[in-house]
């Protein structure tokens, strides 16, 4: 228990504004195990995983690739998995344990994710006997089959497949499954809406469990705002620009697409392009938040000072924090 009191008090220390009640934090914590199991050539294989109801724990499907015999832990503790339910595709998996003494996670009811909302990701990173914690805030949500994938910047690492991405209220949003490669890694989250077909499914009783998820397949075959990150991380402008165009192609009506475009031809030095794109881009969502701020800074360029306060308002209106820095930004002394 001190260790988890430690954690959060860290926590607190590090993000002075976010208002988190740590009791409900602690909860999410105590509700993330760890699972485990021996490989072929008697290595330990482990992950993450949350506790969703009684006896279930909601994970990731791949971390039972190597494995016959998994198991959930929490400590020395040790419990026996019975059944699993398995979505291969979408990499969630659904364990049946015996005996699994604590509380489940609160499932976030509303999903109005936004960008900037502060979430924190809790998983055993590295293998560690209790959770860790780390802050972030959501980059962006993808619609995708069903569900919002989410990219936030809250970090986790080998041995957090299948943890937790939580709001700061201690409400589960996700579960976390694999990121870009490098220091500046982008980091995904699948959705918590899954749950509901997860358990749908036929119950099995053999590992390994085996099969090819989405986020593997070859680059080409991957979701458009998959195929966009390593680009736009290396600053690859003229490849996300054509990787913008097939992603507006297939779905017109996408304002992160839109985003994305408008985002390579500002640094291909393109601006009225880029303007015209961020323009759609908030058209289609008017909380597309990334898209306004670089309206702003186009309207900052032009001299534009009532398109830059205009903009300033509509940031206000969906998040103030970010009008906030939106303005410091902008170098204004207080708004804009």
């Amino acid at each position: 228990m001190r260790r988890f009191i430690l954690v959060l008090a860290l926590l607190s220390m590090a993000k002075p504004a976010l208002a988190i009640d740590q009791q409900k934090i602690l909860a999410a914590m105590q509700s993330v195990v760890m699972v485990r199991g021996y490989n072929d050539n008697g290595g330990l294989a482990y992950g993450s995983g949350v506790i969703v109801a009684d006896n279930k724990v909601m994970t990731n499907c791949h971390i039972f690739r190597n494995t016959k015999q998994p198991w959930v832990a929490r400590g020395e503790d040790t419990y026996n998995i019975v059944s699993v339910q398995a979505d291969r595709w979408h990499d969630v998996c659904l364990l049946t344990t015996y005996g699994l003494p604590f509380k489940h996670a609160l499932i976030a009811k509303n999903r109005d994710l936004r960008r900037g909302q502060e979430v924190l990701s809790i998983g055993h990173s590295n293998g560690v006997p209790a959770p860790l914690t780390s802050a972030g805030a959501i980059k962006s949500t993808y619609h995708f089959e069903g569900g919002h994938v989410i990219r936030s910047s809250a970090p986790f690492r080998m041995g957090a497949s299948g943890s937790g991405i939580f709001d700061i209220d201690g409400n589960l949003l996700g579960i976390n499954t694999f990121k870009t490669p490098g220091k500046r890694a982008y980091f995904y989250s699948l959705p918590i809406e899954w749950l509901a077909n997860l358990e749908k499914l036929p119950v099995e009783t053999e590992f390994p469990i085996i099969g090819k998820a989405f986020w593997e397949e070859d680059d080409d075959k991957k979701p458009f705002f998959m195929q966009m990150a390593i680009p736009e991380i290396n600053e690859d402008w003229p490849r996300l620009a054509q990787i913008a165009k097939k992603w507006i192609d297939a779905d017109p009506k996408n304002s992160d697409a839109w985003y994305e475009l408008g985002n390579a031809q500002e640094n291909l030095n393109k601006i009225e392009e880029a303007e015209s794109a961020y323009k759609q881009s908030a058209l289609l969502d008017s909380n597309n938040t990334d898209s306004l701020f670089r309206l702003g800074v186009i309207a900052q360029s032009k001299g534009d000072k009532v398109g830059v306060h205009n903009i300033n308002l509509a940031i206000a209106k969906i998040n103030q924090a970010l009008a906030d820095e939106y303005s410091s930004i902008m170098g204004c002394s207080k708004e804009c």
